[in-house]
């Protein structure tokens, strides 16, 4: 047997092997299963129609494996002549077109005339059917008196046992409890009427439903050709190539795709359902990509469903648990969403620039928050002991402020400001050196040495965003990486982009011109300039010979009286 010669290509970053044939559905059988990109996946939840999943599913059990859709591509190519008509996912399929002799025998009945047969005509038929009904048995007493009888029948039992027993001396019946409003006998009857008719119903409803479900299986097998003549080349973009996730620009939308997230003025185009908390808590943080969970409701169409959008473009500065949205189904169907858990990965390397200064900013908005907290609670306690020693003269008296006490506390506070004070000069003098373009490059230094850990950290991420963890948690078998790029992300969320608008409240508070503007701009810079030369001179002036004279260290007023020779010298050639 020859070996098939498939066509492969790089789909998101990954090898894939490419369908686009007829004569590669034929030999799908062949496919080496470690090339799949899909090894099973769940039959509900998905944006492919559920009775066609369901048609594969063989063993019906809510999961499509690879062997079904094996076994699915061998049906269709025994029932059709030539698999390539699947390629265009037609609901519609010619008559023509159909192998299996009694299959076309049942499409010519229900096309009549036509051509073409369709799900609708199918659908039509099958609802047309009409069966020889066994007439269903009367009810031998009224629907409420059934109904009591069914809500009170236990108690009742229990009493007439009870009964019995108070007979025999074996048990006392309260005076309080309630007495059944008919005869043992009566009683017994009334339930042995009921249960005969409600068996000769459920006989007579049971033979009704298997004729029908006979009548029925005359379409089945033409139903099942239509269903996956439109769906079969979907399932397999999605199960062996991920070509409807990365559609070009993104006009496909794949079979977990739930949606659209409106946050934050962005379209999260990545929405999944979640099927499983807890196994996404423990699955989706290794994907690398933002998440945002959100419970969504739509009163209108009485429907609740969690979602999970991936964020892979702009800030998160405005993201937070409890930020409301709106979804939107693939149907157009909104719901309000709330978020109700945050996976935090980076989003882009900007982003993460700027993530050091945004968690310190953080953490000093913390820090100040508490000590003014703490300060109110104190003042809030001075106040009320003052207001208790007004009212209550023997209260307890606290001790007056010693200073005596806090004097090791100031000496440590200021030995701390001067080794401050002299670190800044340190390196205000070791910088005194340098020209302005050293000193812009020790600066972008310190800048990358702040930000250059979480930038790196973020690349590395980037480069590894993968969705099949995500995917895993939902209860699929993910085969392969779906990675999802930094360029492929941008499509994936879309931010809002708005014209330059002049604002009429800005021009109200500055009433200046353009050219005004600037030269006051300028006039600070300049300012600032100067200052900065300014103070920069002071701090690396030479020390006097009043300063030289107080100086305890021979060597140290040595060095200092020599500078001071040299500036003297240098001014005097000047």
């Amino acid at each position: 047997m020859t070996k098939y010669n498939w066509t492969f290509a790089n789909v998101g970053g990954v090898t894939r092997v490419r369908i686009q044939s007829g004569e590669d559905i034929r030999h799908l059988g062949e496919l080496d299963k470690k090339m799949w990109t899909v090894l099973s996946c769940p039959t509900t939840g998905l944006e492919i129609c559920e009775d066609s999943l369901k048609a594969m599913d063989s063993d019906g059990d809510g999961k499509l494996r690879l062997k079904e859709v094996v076994g699915a591509s061998e049906w269709l190519c025994a029932v059709l002549k030539d698999p390539k008509t699947l390629l265009a996912q037609k609901e519609e399929l010619k008559i023509a077109d159909i192998k299996d002799e009694s299959i076309a025998a049942v499409a010519k009945k229900v096309a009549a005339d036509k051509e073409l047969v369709t799900l609708a005509d199918v659908d039509a038929a099958i609802a047309a059917i009409k069966i020889e009904e066994q007439p269903v048995p009367a009810a031998p007493l009224e629907a409420d008196v059934i109904a009591a009888y069914k809500e009170r029948s236990a108690e009742y039992a229990a009493y007439f046992e009870q009964e019995k027993l108070q007979k025999l001396g074996l048990a006392v019946i309260a005076e309080e409890t309630p007495k059944p409003g008919m005869k043992e006998k009566d009683f017994i009857g009334m339930g042995k009427q009921i249960a005969d008719w409600e068996a000769a119903k459920g006989a007579a409803e049971a033979a009704n439903a298997e004729a029908l479900a006979a009548a029925q299986a005359e379409f089945a097998q033409l139903r099942k050709l239509i269903l996956l003549h439109r769906d079969f080349f979907r399932v397999l973009r999605n199960f062996i190539t991920f070509e409807d996730f990365y559609g070009h620009n993104k006009k496909t939308i794949a079979s977990f795709e739930a949606g659209t997230l409106i946050i934050d003025q962005r379209a999260c185009h990545l929405c999944l359902r979640v099927n499983d908390m807890p196994k996404h808590e423990a699955q989706a943080p290794q994907s690398g990509i933002y998440l945002l969970y959100c419970d969504c409701e739509s009163k209108k169409l009485g429907k609740k469903m969690q979602i999970v959008a991936a964020m892979t473009q702009g800030d998160i500065n405005n993201l937070s648990v409890g930020k409301n949205a709106i979804f939107y189904d693939n149907e157009g169907n909104d719901y309000d969403a709330v978020v109700t858990k945050i996976i935090d990965n980076p989003i882009s390397i900007r982003q993460a620039f700027w993530t050091p200064y945004r968690k310190f900013a953080k953490w000093i908005e913390e820090k100040i928050n508490k000590s003014a907290a703490e300060k109110d609670a104190k003042a809030f306690d001075d106040m009320t002991a003052k207001a208790d020693a007004a009212v209550d003269p023997n209260a307890e008296k606290k001790p007056a402020f010693d200073i005596a006490k806090f004097a090791g506390i100031f000496a440590a506070i200021g030995m701390a400001l001067g080794m401050i004070g002299t670190a800044l000069a340190a390196v205000a003098k070791g910088m005194s050196g340098f020209t302005w373009w050293q000193l812009l490059i020790v600066f972008v230094c310190i800048l990358l040495v702040i930000s250059g850990p979480s930038m790196i950290m973020a690349w590395l991420k980037l480069r590894r965003r993968n969705l099949a963890p995500v995917l895993n948690a939902n209860g699929w078998a993910v085969n392969a990486d779906a990675i999802i790029s930094v360029l492929f992300g941008r499509t994936l969320t879309e931010q809002a982009s708005f014209p330059l608008v002049k604002d009429p409240l800005a021009a109200k508070k500055n009433s200046m011109k353009p050219w005004q503007a600037i030269c006051v701009t300028i006039a600070c810079v300049a300012v600032l300039c100067l200052g900065g030369w300014g103070i920069y001179k002071y701090i690396t002036r030479p020390a006097t010979i009043e300063q030289i004279e107080e100086v305890a260290d021979p060597q140290a007023a040595a060095e200092a009286a020599e500078t001071l020779v040299e500036t003297i010298a240098e001014e005097d050639a000047e």
